[in-house]
């Protein structure tokens, strides 16, 4: 893999929210985060957790994903090489597009590499359709509505995504897996996913 641009997601952040005539204090209170964080955020004084990535995501009414891309005209058809995939995570957390910007788009497929001992934060992650985790090599365990599901490579996972869940990797390897969302669009549920 190339080494990338890291994304400027303060300036897409503000973009976004002066599109829709938002006031810091507004969307602070849309998505239930303070003024203060939003600006830190934009002026790139603060890195974003993928929880508050997907609070502003939902807030704004966008795709996750569109805090680290430029805005491009309608596309029908997307094709992502190996070594083109955007890098959405946030701190040793690596969550990769495999594909998006359709229109509607109602699910959106990651490849997400964690490190030993990372996690999905503190507390637990709720949104609307479904999730699918696909583990490919290492170990992830999931809490969903307090119960625990560890996967191993080859093991699948399908649930409700209102669900309260989370994950970690407890192992002392890496853990890859596929991670796709599913919902009435996608957009909304990237975002609790990105917590470093």
């Amino acid at each position: 893999m190339s080494e990338r641009e890291p994304p400027d997601i303060g300036r897409h952040l503000r973009a976004l929210r002066r599109q829709r005539n938002l006031s810091l204090r507004g969307l602070a209170e849309l998505c239930d985060l303070s003024p203060t964080t939003i600006s830190l955020i934009e002026r790139g004084d603060s890195s974003p957790s993928v929880a508050t990535l997907h609070r502003l995501a939902t807030a704004l009414g966008v795709p996750i994903t569109s805090f680290f891309q430029e805005p491009e005209g309608r596309v029908e058809v997307i094709l992502t090489r190996a070594g083109e995939r955007r890098l959405l995570g946030t701190g040793n957390i690596h969550m990769e597009s495999l594909g998006s910007g359709l229109q509607d788009q109602a699910m959106e497929l990651f490849a997400v590499t964690l490190p030993p001992g990372s996690d999905s934060g503190t507390g637990a992650i709720e949104h609307d359709g479904h999730e699918m985790v696909y583990c490919i090599r290492g170990e992830v365990e999931y809490q969903i509505a307090g119960k625990s599901y560890p996967l191993a490579a080859g093991d699948a996972l399908l649930f409700e995504a209102r669900l309260p869940h989370c994950w970690q990797n407890r192992s002392q390897e890496p853990a890859t897996f596929l991670l796709v969302f599913q919902s009435e669009i996608a957009r909304d549920s990237a975002e609790q996913h990105l917590v470093p």
